[in-house]
């Protein structure tokens, strides 16, 4: 069973790789926080009894439920009302990104002279760029797998299907990835 901080620390341990992997399915950063914050409060009320070691996989399952709920929500409201604010202009704050101010608070690139930081910062935004671009499917296994670390039989029940997609998925996503960044010319 989970204690009180046990469930805080992994909450705040995963919260940015979580965000990242909901803005990335739906390309909007303030439904990838509602959905994030959705996901950890059903964790902490549902399932907060849980030992620790299964909280990574459940959360995983919880954020992949909740990105799904999300599209069959937009699905709805899309057919039923028109959206009258893609009609207005931006703002001010219009260009504002969550994932550089993330990137800003997390950074230790305090060292790192101007040149290495905008380099390091336009080859970041060419893999994101790439990894956005990747199928759903492929998307999802490559971020479980790679970025969410987690390994192939919790990939394949965190998305519902067998380990072997899960591989095929990821050996497709490295692959297109790998492709892509070479030929813009980024090399390992």
């Amino acid at each position: 069973m989970a204690s009180e901080k046990e469930l805080s620390d992994f909450l705040k341990s995963v919260e940015k790789r979580a965000f990242k992997r909901a803005m990335y399915a739906v390309r909007d950063d303030e439904a990838a926080l509602d959905i994030v914050q959705d996901a950890m409060i059903r964790l902490a009320e549902k399932y907060g009894d849980r030992p620790p070691a299964e909280l990574p996989l459940v959360f995983q399952r919880i954020l992949s439920n909740a990105t799904m709920d999300w599209f069959r929500r937009q699905k709805v409201r899309n057919a039923l009302l028109k959206n009258f604010s893609d009609f207005e202009s931006a703002g001010d704050d219009g260009d504002f990104d969550i994932l550089e101010t993330l990137e800003a608070l997390d950074g230790s690139t305090a060292s790192e002279s101007a040149s290495d930081s905008v380099s390091r910062a336009q080859i970041l935004l060419a893999i994101e760029a790439e990894v956005e671009r990747l199928p759903a499917r492929q998307r999802e296994a490559f971020l479980l797998r790679y970025w969410e670390e987690l390994d192939v039989a919790e990939t394949a029940a965190s998305m519902g299907c067998s380990e072997g997609s899960v591989k095929t998925h990821c050996s497709r996503a490295v692959h297109a990835l790998a492709k892509a960044l070479k030929a813009k010319g980024i090399q390992p």
